[in-house]
This record gives structure tokens, sequence and C-alpha cells, in this order.
């Protein structure tokens, strides 16, 4: 036995949470659920025949609260906003970057920008939230394909994310990819003390 915050939705979900481990809850169902309530238990049953049964020794506190009608979440800093802002203006990743295409196609999926450079030469840039490996090797991917074409080639690589973690910055590196990290607020023209949810 030990204190729990049980959370019951309107719609049928239930999760039981403990103070540690963050907002990962240890044990839950997803709706649709059937919920019996018995003086010292709960038993809570799902479509597949699942139950949970929650065993109740003390009530610390019982509250209900209407949330009202859901007025949707919309993301905000998504990799697609962040494409959209640097294919505005590509100097802020490279000074001299011109944008050719968004979504340029190659026979393995689309690189996100291409560019060309000062001097002309062909730019493929991968925009992520967080940069990380799998972001360099799907670059990597995409240069090799990019090269085949002889208008293109040889194209440089350019790694733009929030965030690029030190073990993609290594690996960038040594495969000749430059990489870039950008502030998403500032390219949006946010005053550093505005307030938001993330």
């Amino acid at each position: 036995m030990a204190t729990r915050l049980l959370l019951i939705k309107a719609d049928g979900c239930i999760s039981i949470h403990s103070d540690g481990g963050a907002y990962k809850p240890l044990n839950w169902m997803v709706a649709p659920n059937t919920l019996v309530e018995e003086p010292d238990r709960w038993v809570v049953a799902n479509r597949k025949g699942e139950t949970l049964t929650i065993s109740i020794e003390e009530i610390v506190m019982d509250s209900s609260h209407e949330l009202g009608d859901d007025p949707g979440l919309q993301k905000d800093g998504v990799e697609a906003h962040l494409q959209e802002l640097l294919a505005i203006d590509c100097t802020v990743i490279s000074e001299g970057l011109r944008l050719v295409r968004r979504e340029h196609p190659t026979d393995i999926g689309p690189v996100d920008l291409l560019c060309r450079d000062a001097d002309g030469r062909a730019v493929a840039v991968e925009v992520k939230r967080r940069g990380d490996i799998d972001g360099v090797e799907q670059l990597g991917r995409y240069l090799e394909r990019l090269n085949l074409d002889p208008m293109l080639r040889p194209v440089r690589g350019i790694l733009v994310a929030q965030v690029v973690k030190p073990q993609a910055r290594v690996l960038a590196e040594s495969r000749g990819i430059d990489w870039v990290e950008v502030d998403y607020d500032e390219l949006r023209g946010l005053e550093p003390d505005t307030l938001r949810l993330f």
C-alpha cells in the first residue's frame, strides 16, 4: 500500500500516479472502460476482458472537476514550422544561402531544403527539432543520392536543429556535414520573455 493519485477521465481512462517518475503513470487503462466502485476497491475492466483492481485503504482527498469543451492543442515548434521559417530566410543557416526548393525529392525521400550557397554550390539542408545521430544518417543518405545527379554534385550537407546533440556533432563533422543550431523563438520574432506553455 502507498499513497497514490488516481485520475479518472470522462472518457473512461484511468491512470495511477506516484510522486516520482515524472509524467508517466505507474499503471493505466485507456478508454473505453467500465469502473465498479466498492467500499475498499475499484475494479476497472476493458473490452478485451482485462481488469485492473485497485485496493483502497484510505481516501485522502476526493474531488471532481469539469474541464469543459476541449479547444484543442496546437503544437508549436514542430519541424514543419521550423522548416517554413528557414525557407523564408536561408541566410540564418549560412550567409549567402538561397532556397532552390523545399521538400526536394530523392528516390529515398525528400530532403527538407535544397539550396545554393554564394558560390552556386548545391546545399542539402535537413531540419530537425533535435539533431541526433539519426538525423545525420538521414542527411548522409540524401547526400549520397543527390550526388548522383551531375547537375547538383558536389552537394554539401547541413543539419539544422534547435539543439544538435554532441554525438551528432561528432558524426556530422567526421562525414563532412556541417551543423547549425537555430533559435525557433528568434526566428518567429518572439521576445525572450514571451510566456508560453512549452
